[in-house]
């Protein structure tokens, strides 16, 4: 199951990099605390730390709370030309770049198990089009599928150096408020994951923070924003940037 894949990748990344259960246990607290904010989050329940830790095992060293559920909803989205765009709105939001890489299917011919190397090629060639660098990013909905998953993305994306990324949401960095606020729908943690809508709901969201519709999660003067959403355990890989106008 995609549980016992992602388990072996935190199992790893905890040995190599001495990650702990109590910073995959943050990921989860957090975006519950930005899921509670949005009206169309499935779970809009705070938890703590110590729940995190205590919920009934799914695959070790993940929980019931380290996973998303799996979901009922839909997303939508309007894709035009800009000069259309300009006539529907005033605030129309621009995909500066938009990018998409494979890997192999299988973990074991993957180069490393705490790395997708798709995000990191994908991500690459979004910032190469749009111009842009992880530092001028505003926000972003990022795969967290499990809690181990938000961290591996953020570390391939270039917000931590490789096997730093548990710091992020256990200092703050990734919250409402911090440095660079990181999945502010909830995420697939507390927003939801319904398959086959989750990409096109991470970029919604994006747009409505870009365009000052998340009202109690709003991004304060958020410009640019990041979408990137996995396929399996990175056997496929999207990254779109998005900026206002």
């Amino acid at each position: 199951s995609l549980a016992s894949l992602y388990a072996m990748m935190a199992r790893r990344h905890m040995h190599d990099f001495g990650t702990t259960p109590e910073q995959l246990a943050h990921v989860a607290v957090k975006n519950h605390e930005h899921g509670s904010g949005n009206p169309n989050a499935q779970f809009r329940n705070k938890v703590r730390v110590e729940q995190v830790l205590r919920a009934g095992r799914v695959a070790e060293p993940l929980g019931m709370l380290d996973c998303s559920p799996i979901s009922d909803g839909g997303a939508a989205l309007v894709l035009t030309t800009l000069e259309k765009a300009k006539e529907m709105t005033d605030t129309p939001v621009v995909i500066t770049g938009a990018a998409q890489a494979s890997d192999t299917l299988a973990l074991h011919d993957r180069w490393a198990l705490t790395s997708q190397r798709a995000t990191r090629t994908a991500a690459g060639r979004a910032f190469g089009q749009a111009g842009r660098t992880i530092d001028d990013i505003d926000l972003m909905e990022v795969n967290d599928g499990f809690t181990i998953a938000e961290i591996i993305a953020l570390e391939d994306l270039g917000m931590a150096e490789a096997g730093q990324g548990g710091r992020l949401a256990e200092e703050g960095v990734t919250a409402l408020g911090g440095e660079t606020p990181v999945n502010t729908s909830g995420g697939l943690k507390a927003r939801g994951n319904p398959p086959g809508a989750t990409g096109i709901a991470q970029v919604v969201e994006v747009y409505d923070q870009l365009t000052g519709r998340a009202e109690g999660r709003q991004v304060a003067d958020a410009r640019i924003g990041l979408a990137q959403n996995v396929g399996g355990t990175g056997a496929t890989v999207t990254v779109h940037i998005m900026e206002v106008l």
